[in-house]
């Protein structure tokens, strides 16, 4: 995706003319969308030969198919030390963060305007309104895209969100402070955005069925002309290489113009590699739980309670209901035996068997199966994800696998059991923060010596904002159509960082996207392995603190020239980099860097099983405390990790000033992975780096 040309050009004719030469005359009926306000390039429906003559031709950067990603979801803000009057810039109401999500439910109380004023003047966007959407000054732009094929069926063709998920990320990252917001009586509080004053501009590029990278792109174009300073992203797909990567490119022109892109982590975890948005131009933003969590009582007959979790929202009509097995009810007129039944899959049931009874399931499922067989509940084995509840459109309690064999047990001593699940009630969480299991792991799966993801941020059981056209879960058997929802995943924790970006920015509007992820990473609250076992792979630099980011002492600051030589290091041409960065730039000695010279807040590095390794980092860091400091810096190793620092003493006599320094690191592995850090310290400001070795294997 090129560099958009400089003066004035006909977008579409010369998109038109280079599909003239690949498909012939009738190339305007193959161009479906022309990227021009931010950068160039083009959608066009094309088949594979197409696509490689297109790919052959001068000026073309990459050609890749348009592809689905898909979405990655109050008290967290009180929670990592950010209250409700925390000092705050008088700038606030002047920054736009751009939503690019599934849409916004505007007659939200988390969208009201009722305290704003114009939007500000640098805003260039525009309002899609249509019969059922309209625009204020919380909400001050909305446009919606959908450049294949029609809109389906129960969709708006309008930046309203029918799925419920824009809603609740964009009032998590700006939402207006609203009092006594819950879900139906669970996790009752004041619902409120990181920067309540700020304003949101609206790019619905997500609908039920996923979000194109066509769509995703077009966002990008025109979110970064419209003159949004944040840009939240809460999708994600595979990783892929950099500029075949809808994402990454997206975000590598609004690092171009200024604007931080906030990226969720992905929601693929535990395992290794699986984060993803990698670039290190983004921020990647793991979850992590606060220390609000909910518990789902079941009470049998007999007397015993068992705990299990889940967001159980349902009070039972009755005060008990009769339990059964879902492995003695199968559906056998459709060939079903209980080996099926008792995971309760699709059709297993049988009906007349479960009618108006409480399901045991060996598996934990959405609910579906139980409610369409009759059940009035269920209580599932919990299965692998056990440290974060889900909704269900009938009653559950997930439970571990111990707890359903006593309950089962219970069901094998009478002849009629019967017990009542209980509405869910939230408790504290002594061990909160730690990362959830489903977030995406690293290391980085596109260059390993960039660690990903670089924070984490709360993403387990979030209150938010939700869209009145959709229910709880989106079941069409759930009839709970609500104002605010409790959702989790790394789509929540991405909004959390976002908003953190844009409290940052208010403080310092000058301030480039690598300087303020810079802010975030160094100033994170430290996490431990004690909860995380895959330590900085699971939560980067540790926790996000936006009260300690506006004044982070010193930043590891970058530009496009900085990311340019990062990827001539990483193989790229001339020709792709002077067509995506629209200069002269070229890969020569000069400007062919090194993953470990790139100017990033934390430090990686890798080697192969039973091998040493040592690398050498050359960072520069930027004065933005006070005008005369002296840090120190003071090295956290650990046993295989030696780390050493030069000049080990820094002095500034200026802000703005800047001073650069060598960190080696030499690694024995032994194990998978070790870590330490290194922190600037000047007895006010500690500007802390993690240092991560860890063992990497050819076959990945």
């Amino acid at each position: 995706m090129g560099d958009r040309p400089k003066g004035d050009f006909s977008a579409a004719s010369l998109h038109a003319s280079m599909l003239q030469e690949v498909v012939g005359s009738r190339a305007s009926d193959f161009l479906l969308h022309s990227y021009h306000r931010s950068f160039n390039g083009f959608v066009a429906k094309l088949t594979e030969e197409e696509k490689q003559k297109l790919a052959g031709m001068k000026g073309v950067v990459s050609v890749f198919p348009s592809q689905k990603k898909k979405l990655h979801t109050t008290r967290s803000w009180t929670f990592m030390g950010f209250p409700l009057n925390v000092t705050r810039s008088t700038n606030e109401s002047d920054i736009i963060i751009g939503m690019l999500d599934t849409g916004i439910w505007p007659e939200s109380e988390s969208f009201n305007d009722k305290s704003f004023g114009p939007p500000p003047a640098k805003w260039k966007g525009t309002c899609q309104e249509s019969s059922n959407f309209t625009c204020n000054n919380k909400i001050i732009g909305a446009r919606y895209y959908h450049t294949e094929g029609k809109i389906p069926p129960g969709e708006f063709a309008s930046p309203r969100d029918s799925e419920g998920h824009g809603s609740h990320t964009a009032s998590t990252a700006a939402g207006d402070i609203v009092s006594k917001a819950s879900l139906l009586g669970l996790g009752s509080g004041t619902a409120r955005g990181g920067v309540p004053s700020a304003r949101i501009a609206v790019y619905k590029i997500c609908w039920y069925f996923g979000c194109s990278d066509a769509d995703i792109l077009a966002a990008f174009d025109d979110a970064i002309a419209d003159g949004v300073d944040v840009i939240s992203l809460s999708v994600g797909g595979w990783p892929m290489d950099y500029f075949e990567d809808s994402i990454a490119i997206g975000a590598f022109h609004s690092m171009k113009n200024g604007i931080l892109t906030s990226n969720s982590a992905g929601n693929e975890g535990p395992g290794p590699r699986s984060v993803s948005n990698c670039s290190p131009w983004s921020l990647s933003v793991a979850a992590s739980t606060i220390d609000r969590k909910f518990l789902t009582v079941v009470r049998l007959s007999n007397g015993l309670f068992y705990e299990g979790i889940s967001i159980n929202t349902f009070t039972p009509e009755n005060s008990v209901y009769p339990v059964i097995y879902g492995g003695d009810a199968p559906n056998t007129t459709a060939g079903y035996n209980g080996s099926y039944s008792r995971y309760c899959y699709p059709d297993t049931l049988n009906k007349t068997m479960v009618r108006g009874k409480i399901v045991l399931c060996d598996s934990l499922s959405d609910g579906e199966e139980p409610i369409v067989a009759g059940a009035v509940g269920s209580i599932m084995e919990e299965g692998f994800y056990n440290d974060v509840a889900f909704s269900f459109p009938l009653p559950v309690s997930a439970v571990t696998a111990g707890t359903l064999a006593a309950i089962l047990k219970y069901l094998n001593s009478t002849s009629e059991p019967t017990a009542t699940i209980l509405k869910s009630i939230d408790y504290k969480d002594e061990y909160a923060p730690y990362v959830v299991s489903f977030s995406s792991r690293g290391p980085s799966p596109i260059t390993d010596d960039i660690l990903k993801p670089d924070l984490t941020a709360p993403g387990v059981d979030i209150l938010a904002a939700w869209s009145k056209a959709t229910t709880v879960t989106g079941s069409k058997w759930d009839k709970r159509v609500v104002p605010y929802n409790i959702i989790s995943g790394t789509s929540m924790s991405c909004p959390h960082a976002s908003g953190a970006a844009a409290y940052v920015k208010s403080f310092h509007p000058t301030w480039s996207p690598a300087a303020l992820k810079s802010a975030l990473m160094t100033t994170a609250y430290p996490m431990t392995t004690a909860a995380n076992s895959d330590a900085e792979f699971a939560y980067g630099s540790g926790h996000i603190n936006p009260v300690k980011a506006i004044d982070p002492g010193l930043v590891y600051d970058a530009e496009e020239i900085d990311y340019v030589k990062f990827l001539c290091g990483q193989g790229y041409n001339a020709t792709q980099l002077q067509l995506v960065t629209g200069d002269n730039s070229t890969c020569s000695e000069e400007t062919n860097g090194t993953v470990w010279d790139l100017n990033y807040p934390s430090f990686a590095l890798s080697t192969l099983s039973g091998q040493s390794v040592t690398r050498i980092f050359h960072r520069t860091v930027t004065n933005v405390g006070s005008s005369s400091s002296t840090y120190k810096a003071i090295v956290n190793p650990t046993e295989g990790l030696n780390i050493q620092v030069q000049p080990n003493v820094i002095s500034f006599q200026s802000l703005g000033e800047k001073q650069s320094f060598v960190v080696t690191v030499e690694a024995a592995l032994n194990t998978t992975a070790i870590s330490g850090s290194l922190t600037w310290d000047n007895g006010v400001h500690q500007v802390r780096s993690p240092i991560i070795a860890y063992v990497i294997h050819p076959s990945v």
